[in-house]
């Protein structure tokens, strides 16, 4: 499934802390080596980097971008930037920090290990790649000691800025940190199969939040008894008083706050978003904590807070203390939500000055396919599924955007026809269909999500989608060589259900495989009609795919033999 293999440098290597038991909730950063240096300003020059799992990734101070796309690490995928406009004659930097939880989730399949892999060409010379000479540490302002967002992904972000300096700056002075550790070759068998990222790279923007955004404004106490943020800030939201705060030049606010005051702000982004929360800041004091949570939706004109426990055990703040002087609060991971809720607890001093932002994350989708009716409630509709499918876009199909981007296998195909309605760009599902062919069981059977190490969600309702996925992706596009080169991940797929027959010639569950999710209204009698009825249809759609590429698989066969 490789579609576009690297021709990888020689000496790159995985590399990572210096420490190999570095796993549980890490954050390391990394820097080129000192004597990196370029002749004169290079015409062209590409940054090839990855990660397990996530990086973000700054030239000469200058931010670049964050990744990888979301991937199996036998099948890692690798992004690409153009860092011409970074780079310079003389001394250069490359700066990277890369997360890894420690645990595999619905998102991401973590091996036991945290690596980098990254070579930078200029003039179609590689100048430079990942090996013992850079340096790391592990970032000190973020807490190990934290819950996680929710059962779906990874952890809370808990931050102390006063431990914070500025190693991202080209000049700065990395001698006290730690020689890189080689953690394995480029092509390993912990991260292998590497290959070109598929989709293209998502936008980011920055916008600071201006007053018509501004949905209320509270002012009361934090209880510090909690020590969970994010109970914390649901408390005092629910009791906190409203109050007029107006903003004054560009979106910037003057809070006076005495110790424990905690002054609330929410926010309406219009729809949901993958997006950080981020505040810009001066003439702090040091020591004033800074919250930021994401909702979805208002109930009788208050803001629905997640209570971790309930549903999917969610905890949606992340909790920043603030260092002496001026600063931007930001943290690494994209969240997700259309509300934003920020709080900020004192002591401030009179000096004090913040403003608040956002920076969104979207996928570049190609808008040929405009739907418009003369009906003014049929449009209001059309608009609503349209912005859903946008806010779940992502590299590919996500499933909602505070979950981190959990890929359902058994959503796609409703989200493929919706795009589809709308857009030219069979990209997203064309993914989709590949990532459940490289993670699919030894006895053929598909993950039901993309790329989650979790066996107990294996839903097999969801292959039946993926086999329509397959045959609607032939019937919008007419790609018939990638439906044959998937061919016999489908036959595969229906023979080992069809190993479930029993003599009354109807399948049963597999044990340990699910019909459905836990909260599906069905019925799970055996044998189950709902998914007898889908292996059905799901054969139906095979054998008309068969008829449809009789030719193409017979030629395919021949090649074979």
């Amino acid at each position: 499934m490789n579609e576009q293999p690297l021709a990888l440098p020689a000496p790159a290597r995985w590399i990572g802390s210096d420490h190999p038991f570095d796993l549980h909730e890490v954050y390391l950063d990394f820097r080129s080596p000192a004597d990196f240096a370029l002749a004169q300003t290079p015409h062209n020059a590409q940054l090839f980097i990855t990660g397990d799992s996530r990086y973000k990734v700054w030239v000469n101070g200058v931010f670049v971008g964050r990744g990888p796309a979301r991937s199996w690490p036998h099948a890692q995928q690798v992004d690409a930037y153009d860092v011409t406009a970074h780079l310079r004659a003389g001394q250069n930097a490359i700066a990277v920090q890369l997360y890894q939880p420690g645990y595999s989730h619905f998102s991401y399949v973590h091996r036991a290990a945290a690596g980098l892999l990254a070579w930078l060409e200029c003039d179609g010379e590689t100048r430079l790649v990942t090996d013992q000479r850079w340096r790391v540490r592990r970032n000190p302002t973020f807490s190990p000691a934290v819950e996680r967002v929710s059962i779906y992904g990874s952890g809370v972000e808990l931050r102390d800025l006063h431990l914070a300096d500025e190693w991202i700056k080209p000049d700065y002075d990395d001698n006290k940190w730690a020689m890189a550790r080689v953690v394995a070759p480029a092509e390993s068998p912990l991260w292998s199969g590497l290959n070109l990222r598929s989709a293209p790279l998502l936008r980011e923007e920055t916008v600071i939040f201006s007053a018509d955004r501004l949905v209320a404004c509270r002012r009361g106490k934090s209880d510090i008894t909690l020590a969970d943020p994010h109970l914390r800030l649901a408390a005092g939201w629910s009791v906190a008083q409203t109050t007029a705060t107006e903003a004054g030049t560009d979106g910037w606010f003057a809070p006076q706050l005495t110790a424990d005051d905690t002054l609330y702000w929410l926010f309406d982004l219009g729809r949901g978003w993958t997006c950080q929360g981020i505040a810009e800041v001066t003439g702090a004091s040091g020591g004033e904590e800074l919250l930021v949570s994401y909702g979805d939706k208002l109930r009788d004109g208050e803001l629905v807070i997640s209570d971790p426990s309930t549903y999917c055990r969610v905890r949606l703040t992340d909790a920043t203390r603030l260092r002496a002087g001026d600063q931007t609060a930001e943290g690494f991971s994209l969240r997700g939500g259309r509300f934003l809720l920020f709080a900020l607890t004192g002591p401030t001093s009179p000096d004090f000055r913040i403003r608040w932002g956002v920076r969104t994350s979207t996928y570049p989708l190609l808008d040929d396919r405009p739907l418009t009716t003369d009906d003014a409630e049929l449009n209001a509709i059309i608009q609503l599924c349209e912005t859903t499918l946008r806010a779940c876009l992502q590299e590919t199909f996500v499933d909602c955007v505070w979950r981190e981007s959990s890929q359902w296998l058994g959503d796609a195909l409703v989200q493929a026809l919706a795009l589809w309605s709308m857009s030219s760009d069979s990209g997203p599902m064309r993914r989709t269909l590949e990532m459940a062919v490289q993670g699919a069981y030894p006895d053929g059977v598909l993950p039901s999500i993309l790329p989650g190490e979790v066996h107990s969600y294996c839903v097999v309702d969801y292959n039946f989608s993926w086999v329509e996925l397959l045959a609607f992706y032939f019937s919008a596009t007419g790609d018939r060589s990638f439906v044959v080169r998937l061919w016999p991940t489908l036959t595969k797929l229906l023979d080992r259900f069809h190993a479930d027959v029993g003599e009354d010639g109807l399948i049963r569950s597999q044990p340990g495989r699910r019909l459905f999710l836990d909260w599906s209204p069905q019925s799970r009698q055996e044998p189950n009609a709902v998914y007898n009825f889908r292996y059905l249809y799901a054969l139906q759609q095979a054998v008309a795919l068969a008829d449809a590429l009789a030719d193409a698989l017979a030629d395919a066969l021949a090649d074979a033999l």
